[in-house]
């Protein structure tokens, strides 16, 4: 029998004097199908981590599955559990870990159980794609949440009333929720710095060979700027006006009035940076965009053409053969 001592605690060189704990704080991992590993093992290890600095068991976890049994990540590898969901009332946190195909995997079951526990005083969260599951559990309204940056077109066309912040991580009223990948790690340095302090979270952050904090209201992603390689600032403002507007005509003669360009002058701005004209450009955003919500919805191709603002659907479909060489239709089952 493995003592928790020797479960919780592992050894090692580095320590942080911590007075003695009364009570550690308990984390259950709700692990779903297909679920993304960089996001839980981000979450999990600052928590072994924690232990190990200070010779103590700070925080305790468990990892439960819907039947119990080995839950495959999204590469395929199995991660054992401890237990099952169905009856279960863990204390402390409860997170959900999801990843691809996240509208299939977080079940009515799941958001009710959810839901209880968050009525009962639990603090509930999601990790990834995890939201999903809160978003089911009928918690999110007029909070604050996040989920990974690919998931959010999808999650906002099934769940219309509820927008997704871009950031890192969101805290609010007992529900956390990250974007996933090494975002889980900044979300649990959060929990680590508000229940132990500063120094432990930060020789945490040492112990984890991360060099930059990053705070709840930081974005997911690089700036615009970044993602196009320049800082041409009418360049970054025709992007801006054209993306905010994918579900709508394509309107370069709006563009150009709103920058006080021509069009001759911003097409020429899209070659000379982005090697693309305009209506390349854009018609590779709603591509991209059309792709997300065929893997993640059960929208029909019909319903995604129209989201990505393309007049007929025979288009949005040539469109999408030519770019990705599979039809929409295809793709919407492929590996269902």
């Amino acid at each position: 029998m493995i003592s928790d001592s020797s479960r919780f605690v592992a050894k090692g060189v580095a320590h942080i004097d911590l007075p003695k704990v009364a009570e550690p704080v308990h984390v259950t991992f709700v692990l779903l199908p297909k679920f993304t590993m960089l996001a839980f093992s981000s979450a999990i290890e600052p928590l072994r981590i924690a232990n190990q600095l200070t010779g103590q068991i700070l925080f305790r976890w468990q990892t439960l599955s819907a039947d119990g049994l080995p839950v495959a990540c999204s590469n395929g590898v199995p991660v054992m559990v401890d237990g099952v969901v169905s009856g279960s009332q863990p204390e402390g946190i409860v997170l959900v870990c999801s990843g691809v195909e996240p509208e299939d995997q977080a079940t009515v079951a799941l958001g009710d159980w959810l839901r209880g526990l968050w009525r009962r005083g639990r603090t509930v969260g999601g990790l990834c794609t995890g939201a999903y599951a809160l978003a089911k559990a009928g918690i999110l309204k007029d909070r604050r949440f996040t989920l990974h940056w690919e998931n959010i077109a999808g999650f906002a066309e099934t769940f219309p009333d509820l927008h997704a912040a871009r950031q890192v991580f969101c805290i609010d009223d007992r529900i956390v929720t990250c974007a996933g990948g090494v975002a889980a790690a900044d979300l649990m340095l959060k929990i680590i710095h508000d229940h132990f302090g500063m120094a432990l979270s930060q020789e945490v952050m040492n112990m984890c060979l991360l060099t930059q904090r990053r705070t709840e209201g930081d974005e997911q992603t690089t700036s615009l700027a970044a993602r196009l390689g320049t800082r041409h600032e009418k360049l970054i403002e025709a992007v801006s006006f054209l993306e905010a507007r994918i579900e709508e005509p394509f309107d370069l003669d709006a563009c150009a009035a709103q920058l006080k360009l021509s069009r001759r002058q911003i097409e020429r701005l899209f070659n000379r940076y982005l090697a693309v004209t305009p209506v390349r450009y854009m018609n590779d955003l709603r591509l991209q965009r059309g792709r997300a919500l065929l893997a993640e919805t059960d929208m029909s191709v019909t319903e995604v053409a129209i989201a990505c603002g393309y007049a007929s659907t025979s288009h949005f479909s040539k469109s999408f053969r030519t770019k990705y060489a599979i039809s929409p239709y295809r793709f919407s089952h492929f590996g269902k």
